[in-house]
């Protein structure tokens, strides 16, 4: 099949398109997806440059979020057919522990995610666990379809799970254009909230408006802490922060006396200096954030398919064109989620 292949860590020119890597075989509780699209993520650029501390086996395949069509299906999977159109949740666990059990599948001790450890979807075919596939929301095209789930699932899990956002809460989210921010600001909205967004340029907090948000900083021009604070003198219900040691510290500082910051990613490095007095004094309550319950994504789907939350996609290119559409990413001119078509 073909692929896009790590051949080794650091920059995009460890990404080599081939075109007969090995198609996986299934065994019978699986399904092989052949792959129409897969959307890119910040984790397929940490998997890449080698920056995280689990690594994966070299040559690998990166992709989390994948949309495609059903190619083969395991003897004891039902429910699923050929031809199926479908989305691929991207968290991997074991299935028997009581996490996985208990519907927290995403603190299971084996937990993976698609293209981390696990080979991904910058290929032809995937394989995956039966109970990881979904089928596709009927109103999206291929390409909108696999830009959700990894994004949506981890922001319902910060902002509905963790931080139980109620329709009077204030919600800050930082990159409002990003992935997780579009996300974010639809989803807040959605629940009733005021959602207060950062952007870096006016077209991007132009189209964050039209997103939902009541309002947006540009966090380049403006001092955010400054900014929220006249505004809001008591400060924020939720920050939502996924940039890392640059704003950790000022997230905690928008927040009110018992606040919550719900945070994941580290975009700007994983190392932060805070002042504990800020979230002892107020009562702040840091929440970390990995992913989400597998059983989350059906509710999301079912969002996405009744229109209530609208996919983003910045722009797509084909399977071969890997390495530019990372640098695309890392240049951060996208709004919403950057796309490869593998499969026309």
């Amino acid at each position: 099949m073909k692929a896009v292949i790590l051949e080794k860590f650091g920059g995009v020119d460890g990404l080599k398109p081939v075109e007969d890597f090995p198609e996986p075989k299934i065994a019978e509780d699986e399904v092989l997806v052949r792959v129409k699209t897969v959307a890119l993520n910040h984790l397929d650029l940490w998997v890449r440059m080698g920056a995280l501390a689990v690594k994966p086996e070299l040559p690998h395949i990166l992709g989390s979020d994948i949309s495609g069509v059903v190619e083969q299906v395991g003897s004891l999977v039902k429910g699923l057919k050929e031809g199926d159109e479908v989305i691929i949740a991207p968290g991997l666990s074991c299935g028997l522990c009581y996490h996985c059990q208990s519907g927290h599948d995403n603190h299971c001790r084996d937990y993976d995610i698609l293209g981390l450890k696990a080979r991904g979807g910058y290929a032809q075919y995937v394989k995956v666990p039966a109970r990881n596939v979904l089928l596709k929301p009927q109103n999206l095209s291929f390409e909108e379809a696999c830009s959700f789930p990894l994004t949506s699932l981890t922001v319902w899990n910060a902002l509905v799970n963790k931080a139980q956002i109620k329709p009077y809460h204030r919600v800050l989210i930082w990159g409002g254009s990003s992935g997780v921010g579009v996300v974010g600001i639809q989803l807040a909205k959605l629940f009733g909230a005021f959602v207060i967004a950062t952007a870096g340029s006016d077209e991007k907090a132009s189209r964050c408006k039209e997103l939902g948000a009541d309002m947006v900083i540009d966090h380049y021009r403006e001092d955010v802490v400054r900014r929220v604070r006249e505004l809001f003198k008591e400060g924020l219900d939720i920050v939502m922060d996924h940039v890392g040691s640059k704003t950790f510290q000022k997230s905690i500082e928008c927040l009110k006396k018992g606040g919550k910051l719900v945070f994941f990613g580290t975009t700007t490095g994983s190392e932060a200096r805070i002042d504990i007095r800020y979230i002892f004094v107020r009562e702040i309550e840091l929440l970390g954030v990995y992913m989400g319950p597998r059983s989350d994504l059906f509710k999301i789907a079912e969002l996405y398919g009744r229109g209530l939350l609208k996919p983003v996609v910045d722009r797509v290119f084909r399977l071969e064109e890997a390495r530019e559409a990372h640098e695309y990413l890392e240049s951060s001119k996208h709004f919403g989620k950057v796309v490869l078509r593998v499969d026309p």
